[in-house]
């Protein structure tokens, strides 16, 4: 291999290395965050209750600005937005280590969500130009063991830090690693863009289409009327944005991959899927501690195999569904994911706690295989120089997914038993992935054709 090549390989390397970092970035941040809420509401003096805006706060900037960042890569490039993105978080992540106040640190988480919804939009794309097509289910495997690694990784790492350090060290201690990845991201690939000027009132409908449904999301336990009509501006706001989008050739609201079935589908099972994982991840914390007793170090152990198990599984996933159906994949995962949280839910674990570790086991081996499988149809079924416009709808669907769960698991506490509520949260989180397993069957023939 001449001296050429090496130094291309070497660069491709790099390349992936960003990409995968500043995933991994964000995701750490976010668990990190959600980790260590009670500590920080306790230095702040504020209640818990207000505190959760600090999550709220970078969950609505991510929905607000997926669409958009990914729209902006198609127009501007995708290497340029991903690093305005990076730098953007960097800075914000500055702004929360340095927060004096609550409502200072919920205006640097915003604009955190802001950096970290380009990298979330982009990154699957700018690893489709690195790589060639036969390559993406392992790339998008990679992807996924980043995330799991983070998220798995997260609470331990907040927790080390805290037990020497005060909570800004949360936030400055991710610097050095967003530094580096800014610099590496140096090696991606520098495509032009289409040069399509953005449409800023899109963007302002599509903001407020998911600013008012985050809202209602966190205020509909307590304000039901505010709630509701929150909802109605959303749905407004959302119908206003479709109709002014809908007869452009690269829509905000990617309407032109939605008239695909598959892409459809994917978009859709990704909803339910995510919805259904939300609601048995908040639930089983709940019912180990409430119901079963268990020390919070205890209930953080017996969480830690799901995503340990789809870190194992997600890079196997992705290597086989470049071979076989990804239909298959979607609903064999989905239905995995199912029993697990249908097992939690009815297994006697009062008489025997460790059968939950096969059960989470097979929840994260479910999952794994869904998520790549699925991410992979969806990028396979809109075309390369879309590539964008399908990073954003996936993270929609993913963030969609999470804010539907929350709100389901806010819904049964307030209708039913505290005592009863988890595995009943369990059952419901099943449901919801057996009918991801169901459409995701309906792909068949067509997810099959993208086999090669």
């Amino acid at each position: 291999m001449d001296a050429l090549s090496v130094r291309a390989q070497q660069r491709r390397r790099a390349a992936i290395g960003s990409v995968l970092a500043a995933m991994a970035l964000v995701v750490l941040n976010t668990a990190i965050a959600n980790m260590a809420l009670p500590t920080i509401a306790q230095s702040l003096h504020v209640s818990p209750a207000l505190s959760i805006w600090i999550i709220t706060a970078n969950q609505a900037a991510l929905l607000m600005a997926l669409l958009p960042c990914a729209a902006l890569g198609e127009s501007f490039g995708y290497r340029r937005v991903f690093r305005w993105g990076v730098a953007l978080f960097l800075a914000a992540t500055l702004m929360c280590a340095l927060a004096p106040t609550l409502y200072w640190l919920i205006a640097a988480r915003l604009l955190q969500g802001l950096g970290g919804a380009a990298v979330m939009a982009l990154a699957i794309a700018l690893l489709r130009q690195v790589l060639p097509s036969q390559q993406l289910g392992a790339a998008i495997g990679w992807n996924a063991l980043a995330v799991a690694l983070s998220s798995a990784a997260g609470p331990a790492i907040g927790a080390a830090i805290l037990s020497v350090a005060d909570w800004p060290w949360l936030f400055a201690v991710l610097l050095p690693f967003g530094l580096w990845v800014l610099l590496a991201a140096r090696a991606l690939p520098a495509v032009d863009g289409t040069a399509r000027k953005a449409d800023l009132l899109s963007i302002a409908l599509n903001a407020g289409t998911f600013a008012s449904l985050v809202i209602a999301a966190g205020v509909i336990s307590e304000h039901t009327s505010l709630a509701a009509a929150l909802l109605a501006i959303s749905a407004i706001q959302l119908m206003l944005l479709v109709n002014r989008e809908r007869q452009k050739e690269a829509p905000l609201i990617p309407l032109d991959l939605l008239s695909s079935n598959s892409f459809r589908i994917s978009v859709i099972a990704s909803v339910l899927c995510f919805a259904g994982q939300t609601a048995g991840l908040v639930a089983l914390p709940f019912y180990l501690q409430h119901s079963l007793g268990q020390e919070v170090l205890m209930t953080g152990l017996y969480m830690v195999p799901w995503p340990l198990t789809v870190a194992l599984i997600a890079p196997l996933a992705g290597r086989l569904s470049n071979r076989w159906s990804t239909a298959w994949f979607c609903s064999v995962g989905g239905i995995c994911l199912s029993t697990g949280l249908a097992g939690a839910a009815l297994w006697p674990l009062q008489e025997s706690l460790m059968m939950l570790v096969p059960l989470t086991m097979l929840c994260g081996l479910g999952f794994g295989l869904f998520n790549v499988a699925n991410n992979r149809n969806m990028f396979l079924a809109a075309p390369i120089s879309r590539s964008g416009a399908a990073g954003g709808m996936q993270g929609t669907a993913r963030l969609l997914g999470q804010t539907a769960g929350a709100v389901i698991m806010t819904l049964l506490f307030n209708l039913f038993p505290a005592d009863s509520t988890p595995q009943l949260a369990l059952g419901v989180g099943a449901l919801l992935n057996l009918f991801a397993a169901l459409i995701s069957a309906l792909q068949g023939r067509q997810a099959y054709s993208y086999k090669s």
